[in-house]
């Protein structure tokens, strides 16, 4: 049997995924990859994740719009967001956040929609998926500012200096590391992982993007997060069994799935 694991951020939605899903959850179950969270970045791909969680049982869904689309951030973009999260596949909000990273949205767009995400989220009471690149000290800032009532959500991806994690974890928030944590040039980031406490710790794929190492260049899919938990126990001096079960009880307890059998 292999090990279990929780797949906590891909992208089911975005092609070529989307046109292959029951090929794609086949593989992904027989890799042990008993959950996946598909994760909304606009609108109309918040709808496409609740539909893809409404047929498939091993899927939930997540509804936001991604900072590098936050000048769409409309009231009736709100308000159909708002109306998603009556259904309970959905149970988280993202992938929302800060990207200054490249040219977009002003920051002042994206602390603007962030802030409206937070607001959702604490009166949704659901937990946040945040994405930042090259915004970390100005989202501990939107952070530090809403924490009534306590915030409830992941780092996805985890990336930055080993203060931005650790305040992000003293703000509550869990950690998830993505393929890019095996890449040959990525020890900045595998220094991060020895800071993540067992009980705050995730895995993703963030597929179909970052497909880790052993399958770099390929569309990356859930059952390659297998890679990327094989690498984190290493770094953690533990098994792959025993990580996949902590971090699959750590995805179930956030985002209210029952455990694991």
């Amino acid at each position: 049997m292999p090990p279990e694991f929780v797949d906590t951020h891909c992208h089911l939605e975005y092609e070529p995924l989307a046109g292959s899903i029951e090929a794609v959850l086949q593989r992904a179950s027989a890799a042990g990859v008993r959950r996946c969270l598909t994760i909304g970045t606009t609108l109309d791909t918040s709808r496409a994740a609740v539909e893809l969680a409404r047929r498939h049982p091993a899927l939930r869904a997540a509804v936001g719009v991604h900072p590098h689309d936050a000048d769409d951030v409309t009231d009736s973009v709100m308000a159909q967001l708002e109306q998603l999260c009556a259904d309970p596949v959905v149970v988280a909000i993202g992938e929302v956040g800060l990207d200054l990273h490249r040219e977009g949205p002003t920051s002042a767009q994206q602390h603007e929609a962030f802030a409206r995400f937070i607001d959702l989220a604490q009166r949704r009471s659901l937990p946040l998926l945040v994405h930042c690149r090259d915004a970390y000290e100005p989202l501990l800032r939107a952070l530090r500012a809403t924490t009534q009532p306590p915030l409830r959500g992941v780092i996805h991806c985890a990336s930055g200096p080993p203060e931005f994690i650790q305040e992000a974890l003293a703000l509550g928030l869990h950690i998830s590391f993505a393929g890019n944590v095996t890449f040959p040039k990525a020890q900045t980031l595998r220094d991060l992982v020895p800071l993540v406490p067992d009980e705050r710790l995730l895995i993703e794929t963030d597929a179909p993007f970052l497909a880790p190492q052993p399958v770099r260049g390929k569309t990356n899919e859930p059952a390659y997060v297998a890679h990327t938990a094989a690498c984190l126990a290493a770094l953690r001096g533990t098994t792959v069994d025993a990580l996949g079960a902590q971090t699959s009880r750590n995805a179930c307890r956030l985002f209210g799935w029952a455990d694991p059998a």
